[in-house]
């Protein structure tokens, strides 16, 4: 009995020393979208903050829908802007679904989270405070369906 213990205490230790060296984000944030309509003038921003610039990290989007979505895609624009207050802006569009009309997110009961990455082994500049900000970028105003707009930072 003693030496079954002992066995179980060692195998918790080594799962809490392994689990220990895994790489936590730095961010991940969920907003909600008001009423399943995303204005434009309504773009969702994420603060965090970058203390080694010599770190690679993954910027991610995560894009919560329903079902009743009117497209295939969707366009974004990216507000980044870093400690110098100097703002870049880029465009993306964000593959939504299949040619065959079936949805790329994973879904989870009556909807589907979409998630593309914004930045693959990024370099940030500067360390410091950023801010991202998204806005949707589609001719539809608002954008129906959306429920959730969401951005995770992952160091590498």
């Amino acid at each position: 009995m003693r030496l079954k213990r002992t066995a179980f205490h060692i195998g918790i230790l080594c799962i809490c020393i392994g689990g220990s060296c895994e790489q936590t984000s730095i961010i991940n944030d969920n907003k909600p979208i008001d009423n399943k309509a995303w204005l434009n003038t309504s773009p969702p921003s994420f603060q965090f903050h970058i203390s080694d610039k010599t770190k690679r990290y993954d910027v991610l989007m995560d894009v919560r829908h329903t079902p009743e979505y009117a497209f295939s895609n969707l366009f974004i624009l990216i507000y980044q802007r870093g400690p110098d207050k100097k703002q870049s802006i880029f465009r993306k569009e964000i593959k939504m679904a299949r040619s065959d009309g079936k949805w790329l997110g994973k879904s989870s009961g009556s909807l589907y989270n979409n998630q593309s990455i914004i930045h693959k082994d990024y370099l940030f500049p500067d360390t410091g405070m950023y801010t991202i900000s998204i806005m949707q970028n589609m001719k539809e105003n608002p954008l129906k369906e959306i429920t959730d707009v969401g951005l995770t930072v992952i160091p590498k």
